[in-house]
């Protein structure tokens, strides 16, 4: 039989190339070839068998975007153990508790991070083994040091439906869920979007904001860019708007991904200053959350280079509708990416028409195999061949998809459904305004309405100018979308609440 193991596609397949595939943005400027990452990830086999962990074992991936990163999880693929990448920007509480939900046998964890986290790795029952990437005085184990001393091993045979790695979901309405991907996804991600959509070729230098712990990132940073021999440049630290354009300029970036936040903020850190003497930008990338339409116009108006907008899932595992470089419509998400298949339907399963508001299915062989533990939750979620996305979407007489909000996010307003994303984009699209969420509240006489979070471009207004400015943006929705939707209430704060993807947590501020 066959062997199927993913990494045979991504990495054994240039185990003679000595281009460069991965690009560390740090103090030390590291780099690892396609050839060096063969040799190493080949390595992980023996680190694991010595370690006691077996096929099928979990082992946690705590990692900042480095090099070793890569090596790690790839050499778990080879390995047939899975590898359960963790999101760096979790509280402790919740680190704790995906460790012990997933059963890790193992974690590697960057110095960086592990000061907080030390007495519930020394305490845990389950976790054995500790691997510290980078340089640390503890006691735990040195992943450098061990890896030097292990020997080459051959790439398990698997089949390409068995468990390859876990992701847990970002957590936009609570508790993170694992979610078990197969063998034989990554590879269907790059032939559907990748290869169709993006277009992405060997000489593409590539960078994302998001990182590789997430499935968008994973895809972006890895999969992808693995998929054609094209190179990457990593970000271990926080993606400010200075660092990122430093990227974009110093590394000559050809396709830049990123969530709708970053390319706000970019836009406003640039304040107009792009020259295409500086930049080789040909693509942008967003997803995390639904792409305000005047972000996308201001983008391409000051950088001449288009954004895919995008939506996908950790339950996907990448992107699975899309604009197409050909056929861009700000303001929609787009059409069905090749390979997959896509229905809205209402409160009673049945198909809605179109300009209707449904909540959004998808078929595709990417889905992934289900949760860990959560059988209830699963079978509501997987469908046999569809897999609800939890989106609510309008789909237009062209095709395209209109992005409305998450199931749980949606209200009525005198009896009519409103989309708090469509009051978000014409809130924000207030040249006073950067950035607003929108949620539902019971007013005095008991009725649900909209209430507005907003982050104000202009940040000290004096109270009465700030009563000014509110009125004015009510009469402004009122006058783009309807007399219904405008928030009767107003609220300035300085930041919302987010997942580290970008997306708006609403059951927060509800």
């Amino acid at each position: 039989m066959k062997n199927e193991n993913a990494s045979l596609y991504f990495v054994d397949s240039h185990k003679t190339n000595d281009k460069t595939a991965f690009i560390e943005y740090s103090e030390k400027k590291r780099t690892l070839s396609y050839s060096s990452l063969y040799n190493q990830s080949s390595k992980i086999n023996d680190l694991l068998i010595k370690n006691n962990i077996q096929r099928e074992d979990r082992v946690a991936l705590l990692m900042l975007d480095v090099i070793e990163f890569p090596v790690i999880f790839w050499g778990c693929l080879k390995s047939n153990v899975v590898p359960v990448p963790i999101n760096t920007l979790l509280s402790k509480d919740i680190v704790e508790s995906i460790l012990d939900d997933s059963r890790a046998k193992a974690i590697f964890i960057s110095s960086e991070l592990l000061s907080p986290l030390k007495d519930i790795l020394t305490k845990s029952k389950i976790l054995k083994k500790v691997f510290v990437v980078g340089e640390s005085d503890d006691d735990f184990l040195s992943f450098e040091n061990e890896l030097v001393r292990c020997k080459f091993s051959e790439t398990t045979h698997v089949i390409k439906d068995e468990v390859a790695f876990w992701l847990y979901s970002s957590g936009s309405t609570g508790k993170p869920k694992g979610v078990k991907h197969v063998h034989g996804s990554l590879q269907i991600t790059y032939d559907t979007y990748a290869k169709q959509v993006l277009g992405i070729q060997q000489n593409d230098i590539v960078f994302s904001v998001a990182k590789l712990f997430f499935a968008y990132g994973l895809g972006n940073a890895m999969t992808f860019p693995m998929s054609v021999g094209a190179t990457t440049v990593l970000l271990p630290t926080r993606p400010t708007p200075q660092i990122v354009n430093e990227i974009l300029k110093e590394y000559k970036i050809t396709i830049f991904y990123a969530v709708p936040t970053i390319f706000a903020a970019l836009i406003e850190h640039l304040n107009g200053n792009w020259s295409e003497e500086n930049y080789t930008l040909r693509l942008s990338v967003s997803a995390g959350e639904a792409l305000p339409k005047k972000i996308g116009e201001e983008w391409k108006a000051l950088t001449n280079t288009e954004i895919l907008d995008g939506i996908g899932s950790t339950e996907m595992l990448h992107i699975f509708i899309s604009n197409h470089p050909n056929d861009i419509e700000y303001g929609t998400t787009g059409k069905a990416v090749p390979g997959y298949e896509l229905k809205l339907v209402d409160e009673n399963d049945k198909l809605v028409e179109e300009d209707e508001i449904g909540e959004l299915l998808v078929n595709g062989a990417s889905s992934a195999e289900g949760y860990w533990n959560l059988r209830d939750k699963t079978r509501k979620t997987f469908e046999g061949e569809w897999t609800r996305t939890g989106d609510k979407y309008i789909r237009q007489k062209n095709g395209n998809y209109v992005y409305c909000g998450r199931t749980d996010d949606m209200f009525k307003v005198s009896g009519i459904w409103v989309s708090p994303f469509e009051v978000e984009q014409a809130v924000a699209s207030h040249p006073k305004i950067l950035e607003a969420a929108v949620v539902p509240e019971i007013d005095k006489e008991g009725l649900v309405k909209s209430k507005a979070f907003v982050i104000l471009k202009e940040k000290s207004l004096e109270k009465q100018n700030l009563e000014v400015l509110k009125d004015e943006i009510k009469e402004y929705v009122k006058d783009k979308i309807g007399l219904w939707k405008y928030p009767r209430n107003i609220v300035v704060v300085e930041d919302l609440p987010k997942t580290a993807t970008g997306k708006i947590q609403r059951f927060k501020l509800r």
